[in-house]
């Protein structure tokens, strides 16, 4: 299991410097994307765009975006590919489009040492056992999906994603997904972001 321990203290300036891209096509960087001096900030990174298991995490995540909210966390999703793969997701499952980013570099998931290849991906047998949990979420999430968000350059299908909480430049939580389909339990996320005090 993944921790923040497992990180530099100084990631949220590394992964600070990169630039991504709103749904709209407009480059930011990350450090603009919440205050960086106590402001509560929760980042998924998705698979790629194309991704049904994407789908299924961001239908979980678009249900918790009240509560984020509510709890002054700000909701960053990122996925791999371009912005108008993100556009395809945004608007077919639905998702809020100001709360979803481009990197089809895959720049942030380098920085954050996510997961990559054939292995994490298709081989591993936890794959299927997870689906099948959550095979009536998955099914509901992909009932508008389509082929068409998946990233022009098809090296991006390989990459896994993760979840990481910051408040400010610290780094609260960090989990990556060591396969296809193994997300972080969103109760650990909600859990973290209750009990952090928002400025």
């Amino acid at each position: 299991m993944t921790s923040a321990l497992d990180f530099s203290p100084s990631i949220s300036e590394s992964l600070g410097d990169v630039t991504i891209f709103t749904a709209a096509g407009d480059a930011v960087q990350f450090k603009d994307l919440w205050d960086q001096n106590e402001g509560v900030a929760v980042v998924a990174l998705l698979r790629h765009f194309g991704c049904p298991c994407s789908w299924e995490l961001a239908a979980t995540l678009k249900e918790s975006k009240a509560k984020f909210d509510s709890a002054g966390v700000k909701l960053i999703a990122v996925g791999v590919g371009s912005p108008d793969k993100a556009r395809v997701l945004a608007e077919r499952l639905p998702f809020p489009m100001d709360s979803l980013y481009a990197d089809p570099d895959r720049k942030a998931y380098n920085i954050l040492g996510l997961y990559y290849g054939w292995g994490p991906t298709f081989f591993n047998p936890a794959i299927i056992v997870k689906m099948l949990s959550r095979f009536g979420a998955l099914r509901k999430a992909v009932k508008n999906y389509t082929i068409k968000a998946t990233p022009d350059d098809r090296s991006g299908v390989l990459q896994q994603g993760g979840m990481f909480v910051f408040k400010g430049k610290q780094l609260l939580y960090a989990r990556k997904d060591k396969e296809t389909s193994d997300h972080a339990p969103l109760d650990d996320i909600l859990d973290v972001c209750c009990k952090v005090p928002v400025s």
